[in-house]
């Protein structure tokens, strides 16, 4: 992989970080994006990438394939499978210097999903003078254990730009009390559930308990909205204006332009994509 750091072919991710590890100081451990993949995470839109490692600041040694965020004192790190891995929070701190506030929402999510950090943990890191910290603390209020896949999270992260009032994990009962579905999101004070449908839910038998469960909604009085990755990233103008209409508020072009400015200047946006592009090509100089 790089100048004396050997791997075998068919290698996975800790095989790669061990041999790496191998060439780093005793004080280095890895970060961003790294850390966030080996911690399970989920990721934003996927992209190529360089091996992120938090190194002191009087340690200038380069190598292709590996960026280095150096700082002036060792930052909080664990050892997790033998490796040195950043803090979650850390490692959300670190993200938060190059990535947008949708990728961070979806990393953060995860992070409390499972349990490796806690929002005090972030709200602590957020509280200092470092870079990021402004926008990890613009991200906080947005974050939410609840959900249940980042697509979700991204659906949750458009209402909250969009100004419409949600309830995540919403669930639904019948007139006599029955269970009848949670839902992902609820529009607040309305009787409609949106929802993330994935490519998972036209397959067999859960496209027919999907449809079964639409029937019980409807019976009970609830509508359901379902939206696919291109209906949130591209489709947010429809999405808002039927929102809009259902609350009975004015069009608002400042909502959508909010949302826009999102996906934008995240991975999923040619902004975001180009910044994250530019890093690489920096480590590889």
């Amino acid at each position: 992989m790089s100048h004396g750091v050997y791997v075998v072919q068919d290698r996975s991710l800790t095989d790669e970080l061990r041999a790496w590890s191998l060439v780093l100081p005793s004080t280095a451990a890895f970060t961003h994006l790294t850390a966030a993949e080996f911690r399970g995470w989920w990721l934003p839109a996927a992209i190529p990438h360089p091996v992120f490692a938090a190194m002191p600041l009087d340690d200038q040694r380069r190598r292709p394939g590996l960026f280095a965020c150096r700082h002036p004192e060792p930052g909080p790190m664990q050892i997790l499978g033998g490796l040195r891995i950043t803090t979650a929070a850390e490692t959300l701190l670190a993200c938060a210097r190059d990535l947008g506030l949708l990728d961070l929402a979806i990393m953060g999510d995860s992070a409390l999903r499972l349990g490796h950090c806690t929002t005090a943990d972030l709200k602590l890191i957020a509280g200092r003078r470092r870079r990021g910290a402004p926008l990890l603390r613009r991200v906080i209020p947005l974050l939410d254990a609840r959900s249940e896949s980042p697509w979700e999270t991204v659906m949750r992260v458009l209402h909250a730009a969009a100004e419409i009032p949600v309830v995540p994990q919403h669930e639904v009962f019948d007139e006599r009390g029955r269970f009848v579905a949670r839902g992902d999101l609820r529009v607040s004070g309305t009787n409609r559930l949106h929802e993330y449908d994935g490519a998972v839910h036209r397959l067999g038998d859960v496209h027919q308990a999907d449809l079964q469960r639409d029937r019980r909604l409807t019976r009970a009085g609830w509508k359901r909205y379902g939206y696919t990755s291109g209906d949130l990233l591209a489709g947010g103008a429809s999405i808002i204006a039927e929102v809009d209409r259902l609350l009975e508020r004015q069009w608002d072009s400042r909502r959508l332009i909010a949302w826009d400015d999102v996906v934008a200047t995240s991975l999923y946006g040619r902004q975001g994509r180009a910044r994250a592009y530019r890093q690489r090509r920096r480590t590889e100089a």
